[in-house]
């Protein structure tokens, strides 16, 4: 991953970028640009120049807009000048992420930081970079970014330390959700998935790390992970992860989706549904990486992270629509698309974390719905919660980190939709409002912590079909940094 560096002096110069920000039009001008004063004075020249470059250049100063000016047989060799906007976090991650791709022919890079720049500043540039810079490709070694190496020039490096080792853990655990989210399902089955977290977790001191199989999810109850995981010949799994500071004053589990291939299952998708379907376990992807997160930053809160693993497969086996399962703590649904397996997995990991883990709040992701996309564009969560308080704290968390989320209703009108003649619950009501009513589905699962729970129907933007901002092209992520931020938060 990209090595990014506070110094405060270069010990090269091959490339310098010099932040510009917006100027206010005179007179009913056009808009232009001016270099910000910087934290350390850069070579002789170099300012002038991006002065008189500006206006010449038709600079604006918005977030991310970038012009490259040559100087031949000079250092540096090369200027570029990098639009900050407000200079306000988002901003500047939205600079640093177009930074990394106008400069990926580059192998080095120095940005001239303004002087008094905020320590929110330096991580948003820091994460747009590193996300920004972000490939996944199953091809042989010679496409990957050149760029290697940013320095950051400051008057006191030391400073901001701290913040670019967040803003690093931060990415890295994006991009491991990335990459368990892209991997293909050719690789990836319930066991692989289990054995990356695995791998992941021995890397951290103080993680537990609990793996049932097919046999121990049947001697405990797990009926619905059991139904959807038994058409394929690769078992199901629930990997619980936790981690558990001394000196944490509160419990919070996060449950995430984690179906590792999606056929539909005897209600079997046409061949373009299918051909994503990879990324139907990019829930538990999130919540596994956040709590992986939460243990490299050391945060003082209790985290434990339940990911139901299956593959929904068309067999003999595989659980047919009309089925009657019994979840965890014996709550029966009666199965009417087999295609809408993600919360029969989901309800017994939500049983098991109110049952046996009795947490402060209980938070679940998932990739639930093809109604999140319709009511919220490709960008957006759909946030689902009866406590003002979490929702409006998680919806803070989510635009701090730059990860779009909308707070949605929960019709209590729409609750007779879920009433089955067979069981206690019809999973998949068809009368519509299928996000809403989803979450409505899962709430039944909740109990005693039905008011500090959270769902987030995260489908939609767990997958981008092209490089914007930050995201690159395929899976995004969706979730890490909006719960590390949040979870960073609780006292």
């Amino acid at each position: 991953m990209l090595a990014i560096r506070p110094i405060a002096e270069p010990d090269r110069l091959d490339v310098l970028v010099l932040p510009v920000r917006p100027t206010e039009p005179g007179g009913g001008g056009a808009a232009s640009a001016e270099p910000v004063p910087a934290a350390v004075t850069p070579p002789d020249g170099t300012v002038d120049e991006a002065a008189a470059l500006a206006p010449a250049a038709r600079l604006t100063g918005c977030a991310g807009e970038i012009r490259t000016h040559l100087r031949p047989g000079r250092t540096p060799g090369r200027l570029l000048l990098l639009g900050i906007g407000d200079g306000g976090e988002a901003a500047w991650r939205t600079a640093g992420a177009a930074l990394a791709r106008a400069a990926v022919d580059e192998t080095h890079i120095t940005i001239a930081l303004p002087a008094e720049v905020s320590q929110a500043a330096v991580r948003g540039l820091t994460e747009g970079l590193l996300l920004a810079s972000y490939r996944f490709r199953l091809t042989q070694a010679g496409d990957a970014p050149a760029l290697d190496g940013v320095d950051l020039l400051l008057a006191d490096p030391g400073a901001y330390e701290a913040t670019i080792a967040t803003a690093r853990t931060t990415a890295e655990m994006t991009r491991l959700a990335r990459d368990l989210t892209n991997t293909p399902s050719s690789v990836k089955n319930p066991q692989w998935f289990a054995e990356q977290v695995a791998t992941a977790a021995a890397n951290l001191p103080d993680l537990r790390l609990r793996v049932r199989g097919p046999a121990e999810l049947a001697a405990e109850g797990f009926g619905g992970i059991l139904a959807v995981g038994g058409g394929s010949r690769s078992g199901p799994r629930l990997v619980e992860l936790d981690w558990h500071p001394a000196d944490a004053r509160t419990h919070v589990v996060l449950v995430g989706k984690g179906i590792t291939f999606d056929s539909g299952g005897l209600s079997i998708k046409p061949v373009p549904a299918m051909k994503l379907m990879r990324k139907d376990m990019a829930g538990a992807a999130a919540v596994v990486a956040a709590t992986l997160g939460a243990a490299a930053l050391r945060l003082p809160v209790r985290v434990t992270t339940l990911a139901p693993l299956a593959e929904n497969m068309v067999s003999g086996s595989a659980f047919r629509p009309g089925d009657v399962v019994r979840h965890y703590g014996g709550t029966t649904s009666e199965t009417t698309n087999s295609d809408a397996e993600g919360r029969l997995v989901l309800a017994d990991a939500l049983a098991y974390a109110v049952r046996e883990l009795a947490p402060d709040l209980l938070l679940d992701l998932a990739t639930l719905t093809g109604a999140n996309a319709v009511a919220l564009g490709k960008r957006t969560a759909a946030l689902y919660s009866e406590n003002d308080r979490l929702a409006a704290d998680v919806l803070a968390a989510a635009e701090a980190a730059g990860e779009g989320a909308w707070r949605m209703p929960l019709h209590t009108d729409y609750v007779e939709y879920l009433g089955s003649e067979v069981a206690d619950l019809y999973s998949a009501p068809t009368q519509g409002a299928g996000s809403v009513v989803a979450a409505l589905y899962l709430r039944e699962f909740t109990g005693e912590l039905r008011d500090r729970w959270l769902h987030l129907d995260m489908s939609a933007p767990s997958w981008a079909d092209g490089d914007q901002g930050e995201v690159s092209r395929g899976a995004t992520g969706w979730g890490v940094r909006s719960l590390l931020r949040w979870l960073a938060s609780i006292d």
